[in-house]
């Protein structure tokens, strides 16, 4: 995938700004495609070139003016086209994982310190898509594109909960200090980790 697809993707809820467009990008978008902001502009630039997308300038008063950006019917059918090629599953590249395979020549301390952060990090994430599937989809989706959002979100949900679930076990596993260590598991219930 390009960045110039997530962008098309982006513009089919609406025009937006490149701003706008970034801000989408770090709440939407960017939970599953990584781009940062003069990423993006770079980008917006090749699709105007390319004819995907077209630019409105829109004059505001006591600040300066702002281009909105629209897709053009070259942009759908080139994400149309994008669309319909078959896609690629994830690659995984994961320093941690690396770190694991080789754990017997490693610090078990900064690996559960690690492990720890990563548990925190995927909690949030899961409490994250929690309140964002409670406060936009209440009543479950309401249209196709609803549709889509929402398979979106459950598959982040289902990710982030196993993905702290196996660094609770992880913790669970690996021996720790000899102070010990307990975490609260993402279902709510508590249990000694000290190994």
């Amino acid at each position: 995938m390009a960045l110039g697809d997530a962008i098309l993707a982006c513009l089919t809820e609406h025009p937006m700004t490149g701003y706008e467009l970034a801000k989408t990008f770090d709440s939407s978008i960017g939970f599953f495609w990584k781009a940062d902001h003069q990423q993006i502009y770079r980008e917006l630039s090749r699709l105007r070139d390319r004819g995907h997308i077209q630019g409105r300038e829109v004059v505001q008063s006591g600040k300066p003016n702002k281009l909105v950006y629209t897709l053009t019917s070259e942009g759908r059918a080139a994400l149309k086209h994008w669309a319909a090629r078959p896609s690629s599953p994830a690659s995984v590249k994961d320093d941690l994982l690396v770190r694991l395979y080789a754990l017997d020549s490693v610090d078990m301390e900064p690996m559960r310190a690690d492990l720890m952060a990563r548990l925190e990090y995927h909690r949030d994430r899961f409490a994250r898509y929690e309140r964002i599937l409670k406060k936009r989809f209440p009543h479950g989706a309401a249209s196709l594109d609803d549709t889509g959002k929402l398979l979106l979100l459950r598959m982040g949900l289902r990710y982030e909960r196993a993905a702290a679930e196996w660094c609770e076990e992880a913790l669970d596993t690996l021996p720790a200090g000899a102070s010990g260590t307990s975490v609260t598991p993402i279902d709510g219930s508590r249990r000694d980790i000290s190994g």
